[in-house]
């Protein structure tokens, strides 16, 4: 079992993002007992990164004073990870080598949601999915898009590589952006970059709250 979920290229790439997981976790829990004050706001942008999204955890980042030094290389490694792990466990999981019961949920609405836009991605093969991935839209974004492109037929690492450029570009323009909208805000008032935070805050999770209701619309008009 073990040889055959390792064996393929997206089991390979299961193996990296399960390391590069370890490692992330090692280096936070040697950070927080050696400097807890200064690993909490690492910390605080890994969770909204996962929960709300990259535009949520940057901008706390540029908020709590961080540079582009530590925001881009810590959203870069949080998004690899995701597309290393999520990504994988779909594509073994259509095999039927593994199942996590917990994950099924999560699994199938990624699937759907790759499903509705692979048409289009489909039409303009390695290029719609670049723009895909770097679209700042609802359920688009790196984790999808990989999954996209192993349903319209991308080679395993032609895939990986067309999700992960565009990703890191598109961190790096949001890192501009961000960083710049901080910048203002600053000379503001010295409050304005976490306002300016929440803000950002409040839009993203409105926009996967309006998200996840037109899913379940739709799921209802389905059934």
């Amino acid at each position: 079992m073990r040889e055959t979920l390792f064996a393929s290229p997206e089991g390979r790439m299961l193996g990296m993002g399960l390391a590069l997981t370890g490692l992330m976790l090692l280096a936070f829990g040697i950070g927080w007992h050696l400097y807890p004050d200064h690993i909490l706001p690492y910390a605080i942008m890994t969770g909204l990164n996962l929960i709300i999204g990259r535009e949520a955890g940057m901008s706390f980042g540029y908020a709590s004073g961080f540079g582009h030094a530590q925001v881009v290389p810590l959203n870069i490694l949080i998004e690899t990870i995701q597309v290393l792990v999520i990504y994988p466990l779909f594509v073994q999981s259509t095999r039927h080598l593994i199942r996590l019961r917990t994950l099924e949920p999560f699994i199938m609405r990624i699937h759907r949601a790759a499903k509705s836009s692979g048409g289009v991605v489909r039409k303009f093969g390695v290029a719609g999915l670049f723009v895909f991935v770097f679209a700042p839209f609802w359920m688009t974004g790196p984790v999808v898009g990989a999954i996209i492109g192993f349903l319209i037929g991308l080679r395993p690492w032609v895939n990986l590589a067309v999700v992960l450029v565009s990703t890191y570009i598109a961190i790096g323009v949001w890192a501009l952006l961000l960083n710049e909208l901080n910048v203002w805000a600053s000379a503001v008032n010295q409050y304005a970059p976490y306002a300016l935070f929440l803000a950002i805050l409040l839009i993203a999770a409105a926009m996967q709250w309006v998200g996840r209701h037109r899913e379940r619309s739709a799921e209802g008009e389905g059934g």
